[in-house]
């Protein structure tokens, strides 16, 4: 899954998995959903980026989101940036517009 990284990952993927694969994810990772000129996803890259650099092995897979996009709409996904924590491929926790690491670190509190 090319849009996948380990810790932070700044680039916004057009290549989304599927979502079978995403389903068929072992252990944590988290799902954002954006697009690099929306003002709300650039407000929240800090804070993100902190956090996600304090959990290394955690896969972070940043989609590009919009019409058309399936895994999104699978998601109901409605505002950015979504951050969707999943264990074993399923949602476990969102947190929607991020403003500071705390909401972040309180989202990644719940990985398994």
């Amino acid at each position: 899954m090319q849009s996948s990284q380990l810790g932070f990952n700044p680039n916004y993927a057009e290549d989304a998995p599927t979502l079978e694969q995403v389903s068929g994810l072992i252990g944590d990772a988290l799902l954002e959903f954006g697009v690099p000129w929306c003002g709300h996803c650039q407000a929240a890259r800090p804070a993100v980026e902190e956090v996600l650099n304090e959990h290394l092995k955690l896969p972070h897979i940043k989609l590009y989101d919009g019409k058309g996009k399936p895994l999104g709409r699978a998601f109901r996904v409605k505002l950015w940036p979504t951050l969707i924590l999943l264990h074993d491929g399923k949602e476990v926790a969102r947190l929607v517009r991020p403003l500071n690491t705390d909401e972040v670190r309180q989202l990644l509190a719940q990985c398994a």
